[in-house]
């Protein structure tokens, strides 16, 4: 299908404008708009307007496709006095107009009971799976660098047919990280998947990797279904000599300076378009849910 028009641009004082320029009425509505830097801001107000702006053309049905939700970070109260932004973010979704949401790999299972209305949350699992499939694995062990994602690292490895370990990881900072030892199968020897649900600033990557040097690890892939690689993420894991390959998706655009040599970016667009003709034929959702 061809992707509807639109029109989005700022006012000299700086409010936003959008417009859909094709008519919407008693349609099925799927608005595409992922979260990604810089700003992220402007892309969930360009999407809150967009999902108002279909609701009241009359549209049958709107749902809101977002690749990449960057504030399922923030899904608990780990602090006094601070929002917590997912499921804030997620009730201004339907509040603007969103009666289904579709999105890929949240940051933790919880987010997804934060939406008001049904939601349908995909996993790269399949994609990353195919990828690794096509590759020696021989000798070969999955790691994730935080024992909170150990259940997507072991559905993983049991795809591929591979052990799996965890690493114990400390959040101090945005940038800072503390990893101190690994929970599971031996490493020693092998060739390590490490595996993660996104790439930001790359830290965990880098200090998790740290560990598995030190327990004889010399060969990493390192993949993730985010690839946001802000800043010197791409340049500083390029700077890593046991790093071989770093596999990401399209769930967020990377330009062509951040693609770094060895960097492999897997279409996602496939599952999202299975997706879309399910929901809109009123099809069962249940392959979906293998991961």
């Amino acid at each position: 299908m061809k992707l509807s028009p639109s029109r989005s641009f700022h006012f000299h004082n700086d409010n936003l404008y959008v417009q859909l320029q094709e008519t919407v009425r008693e349609r099925s509505v799927f608005i595409v708009q992922t979260f990604y830097p810089p700003p992220i801001s402007d892309r969930l107000l360009e999407l809150l307007m967009m999902l108002d702006a279909a609701r009241s053309a009359s549209a049958k049905r709107v749902t809101a496709l977002i690749p990449y939700y960057s504030y399922g970070r923030s899904d608990k109260k780990d602090e006094p006095r601070i929002s917590v932004a997912g499921r804030l973010v997620a009730d201004l979704l339907v509040t603007a107009g969103a009666q289904r949401i579709l999105t890929m790999t949240l940051h933790s299972p919880q987010v997804h009971s934060f939406f008001g209305v049904p939601t349908d949350h995909l996993s790269s699992m399949p994609v990353l799976s195919r990828y690794f499939r096509g590759t020696d694995l021989t000798n070969t062990i999955v790691v994730t660098p935080d024992i909170g994602h150990a259940k997507r690292a072991t559905k993983l490895a049991r795809e591929l047919g591979l052990p799996v370990a965890a690493a114990s990881k400390k959040r101090i900072s945005d940038t800072e990280v503390i990893v101190d030892g690994l929970i599971g199968d031996d490493v020693r020897g092998k060739k390590a998947i490490l595996v993660d649900d996104e790439i930001a600033v790359g830290t965990s990557m880098i200090e998790a990797i740290k560990v598995l040097r030190k327990r004889g690890v010399t060969e990493v892939s390192v993949a993730c279904t985010h690839g946001i690689f802000c800043g010197p993420a791409i340049q500083n894991l390029s700077a890593v000599p046991e790093i071989k390959a770093i596999v990401t998706t399209n769930t967020v655009p990377i330009p062509p300076e951040k693609r770094a040599i060895g960097i492999e970016v897997l279409s996602v667009a496939p599952l999202f378009a299975e997706a879309i003709r399910r929901i809109h034929e009123g099809q069962t959702m249940e392959p979906f849910f293998a991961y």
